[in-house]
């Protein structure tokens, strides 16, 4: 017995109207969630310090200082974020940032001016991410063991150059980009300076080579070993970015306080890879946010800036942001469990 054969279908190149997804239920389904509710925490934030000192935290200069303190941590923050993407650890940051800024504030090397403390800065970042990444791709050392001596040998060193005073900065073209003078269109020069480097980051981790195998090396180093990537010189350059970002973190900071000090950068490490935490970026590997790390920086900074208006305890803000910390993991895990 023939079975009954079912007319052709022929496809008009539209989708059923029961599979027609309204626009504004596929944009929500592209966003990223994540970042939304970031902004979102950042928001209520703006609301507690515009409720409980309004004339103080919505005043535009106290708006200039916490974008102008979140771009120290930021660019730092930048750097940690490839770093953790890639499976790695960086506890050396903070330590890094204080060599370099009173190493670039030494009486010898403001002799050579504005270009002396900045080139200087900066060689002091790279060659100290150079020994992390060494010691780390090419030495076989575990980056927490590796990073953590850097971090100690770092913080001897600019107590010796110190001997434990504060180096004041006598460069004016140094001192001036400080001054209220050198805002552009009311933004700090450090500001735009953090907003460069956070495009910087975001187009080289999203959109280069680069940054798909930093992914690929956290995702699973072993098949990107396979897949033909080297690796150990990943993990290298990915080291020197870091230096980079703490020498220019140091120059802006040199900027900020107008001098050097070996108790620059104090806790650096921590609140850098908090903010990356919080922002979304895994710390076993395989994914970052450039995005959701400058939101963790932000988020942080309001924090820090409400509770310094308030008068409130230190130790409760401490406490407050380990909260955060907490929270975030435990979203990442759900997260991954899920998935």
């Amino acid at each position: 017995m023939t079975q009954p054969v079912s007319p052709p279908r022929y496809d008009s190149g539209k989708a059923p109207a029961t599979a027609r997804t309204p626009a504004w239920r596929a944009l929500a389904a592209r966003a990223d969630v994540r970042t939304l509710s970031l902004l979102g925490v950042l928001a209520v934030l703006v609301v507690i310090g515009g409720v409980t000192k309004p004339d103080e935290f919505l005043d535009t200069r106290n708006l200039q200082l916490v974008l102008t303190q979140a771009s120290v941590i930021g660019v730092v923050t930048v750097g940690m974020t490839f770093v953790i993407t890639s499976g790695g650890i960086d506890l050396s940051v903070g330590a890094i940032v204080a060599l370099a800024s009173v190493w670039a504030t030494t009486v010898a090397t403001q002799e050579y001016g504005f270009a002396g403390i900045l080139f200087t800065a900066l060689a002091v970042g790279v060659g100290c991410g150079l020994v992390n990444g060494l010691l780390v791709a090419y030495g076989g050392m575990v980056p927490f063991i590796a990073t953590l001596a850097m971090l100690a040998s770092a913080r001897g060193l600019a107590l010796q150059i110190t001997d434990g005073r504060t180096q004041i900065v006598t460069v004016d073209s140094v001192l001036g980009l400080g001054e209220r003078d050198a805002y552009l269109l009311g933004i700090p020069p450090l500001v735009l300076v953090f907003a460069v480097v956070t495009v910087i980051g975001w187009l080289v981790l999203n959109r280069t080579t680069f940054g798909r195998r930093t992914v690929a090396v956290g995702g699973n180093a072993e098949a990107a070993r396979l897949a033909g990537i080297d690796v150990r010189r990943q993990r290298l350059y990915l080291y020197l970015l870091s230096g980079l970002c703490c020498g220019i973190a140091a120059f802006l900071l040199i900027v900020l306080a107008g001098s050097g000090q070996n108790t620059n950068g104090n806790l650096y490490e921590l609140d850098a890879i908090a903010a990356a935490i919080i922002g979304g970026t895994l710390l076993s590997g395989g994914r970052g946010t450039i995005t959701g790390s400058v939101l963790g920086v932000l988020i942080f900074t309001t924090i820090t800036d409400i509770f310094a208006l308030n008068n409130l305890q230190s130790d409760v803000q401490q406490i407050a942001k380990g909260a955060i910390i907490v929270a975030a993991v435990l979203v990442q895990r759900r997260t991954a469990s899920t998935t």
